[in-house]
């Protein structure tokens, strides 16, 4: 039997400027099981970090959640105050940001920030945080981690400087990790080894992931599930195999192509697609489908709102003409 970890429901989140209202996030609903991972994807723009700062109450103003409820573990956390929200951050709910300095602070030790993360939530003794810090630095693939608790963040490397807020974002084992596109600076390698130890913690603790990132590839070898965004809204969701070997959506099928793939014969010399224009800004958004200005099968119909399909099978999407080169499995 599975368990829920959380659930969205019609996200709203806007941002009220000078100039009009920005729709980072327009209607957003998922759920997520324990120990699932869900990619999410789509351009830069697309309301990726916003969907994710906003499941951790970190929208200031002029944004606002306008709508929609967020439940984690069955309790709706919506409109929680900054009380309520510092006790589960980073305890219930942990946030790896792309750049590890909004992470760490460049004048305290790394062992005084991890060691204050843990003692935040747990009654633990000084010599038993540290324990756990030293394990977590370890896990991070960190040479020498007693060592380096107790260097500062300026002696780090940038991708060094990343695994440690990882680290930090481990040590607590929360029900859910939000990765805000984590080893964009890491080599190859030891981006290996960061996602080998991200599915190993969901397995044996049943944190669930929300992998934020543009890369098909680590999507492809780390997600359970994919749901693509566009333009704050979700256009398509389903199991990672779906989405990516059968995509019906116009949007997914894009960048799906538009990815680089060493399988694909000639793959070395063919020039990669490219999905024309660029997306749409937010404060502008186009009525209807907001791709259909992009959209090679758009049509007159495409400037009304797109209903949300749903098939028996689990797949969602957004469309009046979606590739159905497959036969969905209906009831």
């Amino acid at each position: 039997m599975t368990t829920e970890v959380l659930r969205v429901e019609n996200l709203a989140t806007h941002f009220f400027t000078k100039a009009g209202t920005v729709k980072a996030v327009d209607g957003v609903s998922f759920r997520l099981e324990a120990g699932e991972v869900m990619g999410l994807v789509g351009e830069s723009g697309s309301g990726k970090s916003v969907l994710g700062y906003s499941l951790m109450g970190l929208i200031d103003a002029p944004g606002k959640r306008v709508s929609g409820r967020i439940f984690l573990a069955g309790h709706d956390i919506s409109d929680f105050d900054q009380t309520q929200w510092r006790a589960i951050r980073g305890n219930r709910i942990a946030l790896i940001f792309q750049d590890p300095m909004v992470t760490l602070n460049p004048v305290l030790r790394i062992d005084t920030q991890m060691i204050e993360a843990v003692r935040a939530h747990e009654h633990v003794s000084h010599a038993q945080a540290r324990e756990r810090c030293r394990e977590a630095l370890a896990r991070v693939g960190i040479a020498s981690p007693e060592a380096r608790l107790e260097g500062y963040p300026h002696q780090f490397s940038g991708g060094m400087r990343q695994r440690v807020a990882i680290a930090i974002a481990l040590l607590n084992r929360p029900d859910l990790i939000i990765c805000d596109e984590p080893t964009t600076a890491l080599d190859v390698s030891i981006q290996g080894q960061i996602l080998h130890e991200m599915q190993k913690l969901g397995r044996e603790t049943g944190t669930a992931l929300i992998w934020i990132t543009h890369d098909l590839s680590i999507v492809a070898g780390l997600a359970d599930r994919v749901s693509v965004i566009y333009a704050g809204r979700i256009v398509e969701s389903g199991s990672t195999h779906q989405v990516l070997e059968h995509a019906v959506h116009p949007y997914t099928r894009g960048l799906i192509a538009s990815t680089p793939s060493a399988a694909q014969p000639g793959a070395a010399r063919r020039m990669l697609h490219q999905i024309p224009g660029m997306p749409p800004v937010p404060l502008h958004l186009p009525a209807g489908c907001p791709f259909h200005v992009r959209c090679e099968r758009s049509t007159s119909e495409c400037h009304s709102e797109p209903p949300l399909v749903e098939w028996a099978d689990g797949r969602t999407f957004r469309c009046f003409h979606p590739y159905l080169e497959i036969t969905p499995d209906l009831p």
